[in-house]
């Protein structure tokens, strides 16, 4: 399941054509193995989430919500539903995003108090996320084919890259770094630097858990660098495989949410 997730990049050796890749790899191809595990794992999931939100002067927030996933292929189009719980202020509020190959992902946010279905511009991807400290495009992925990436460092344990967007004028960053776990290939760590050098803004894992086979982000935070304040993300619930019907994803589950598939068990 996308673990936002969270919000964040199960273990594995991948296979192509019946051959193993090779030890030595380049930053796209640790990107691109990273992304599938962190995005695509098992064929659909289901989670529940907690968001704690704590700006820079210590008060706190809490938001829930059930997240619905399917993927229509590795690695390319798949779609995602958020369906919030908790608290009153944003119950019933559903996020859908449809994600792309190689185009702009297509996302929604439907608000219940006005019975309206927004959809999020390209040109908003980066901005909050319900008043969290991780951004939309934090929680569907960024696609990997806009950035161009180069391997900083390498040892026994991880992976250490930097990320260069291809078109600096559409995103407020000039250059990230990423730092993958080599024992699960998940990104645990993404610092963002501003023109001037300056970290801003990072996100770090703090616990990963195997779930049906599946190394799975369950605990992350994301933190404002800058001006204080932090988001973290933790995960309940997680089951993949559970056959989600494509049905499930559309305009009418926004304001008619499939209650049979949010249930929740262990």
């Amino acid at each position: 399941m996308k673990t936002l997730f969270l919000t964040a990049l199960s273990a594995a050796v991948l296979f192509i054509s019946g051959q193993a890749i090779g030890t030595e790899k380049s930053a796209r191809e640790i990107v691109e193995q990273a992304e599938l595990n962190a995005y695509y794992s098992g064929d659909d999931g289901r989670s529940a989430a907690r968001m704690i939100i704590t700006d820079n002067q210590g008060r706190q927030q809490m938001r829930q919500f059930t997240i619905l996933r399917k993927d229509q292929q590795d690695g390319g189009v798949q779609d995602m539903m958020i369906f919030f719980s908790r608290p009153a202020d944003v119950r019933d509020t559903v996020f859908r995003v449809v994600k792309q190959v190689n185009d702009d992902d297509d996302r929604w946010l439907y608000l219940p108090d006005l019975d309206l279905v927004k959809r999020i511009s390209a040109g908003d991807k980066r901005t909050s996320f319900v008043g969290s400290h991780f951004f939309y495009e934090d929680v569907s992925g960024r696609d990997t084919s806009l950035d161009s990436y180069e391997t900083l460092s390498e040892d026994d344990e991880k992976y250490v890259l930097k990320g260069t967007p291809k078109d600096p004028d559409n995103v407020e960053f000039s250059y990230y770094e990423v730092v993958i776990d080599k024992e699960h290939m998940l990104p645990v760590e993404s610092t963002f630097y501003n023109d001037s050098g300056e970290a801003y803004r990072k996100m770090e894992v703090l616990k990963i858990e195997t779930v049906q086979g599946y190394p799975t982000v369950t605990h992350s935070r994301m933190s404002d660098l800058t001006n204080g304040g932090q988001t973290e993300m933790q995960f309940r619930f997680m089951t993949y495989n559970i056959g989600l019907p494509d049905s499930i994803f559309s305009e009418r589950s926004l304001r008619n949410p499939p209650a049979e598939w949010l249930q929740l068990r262990d």
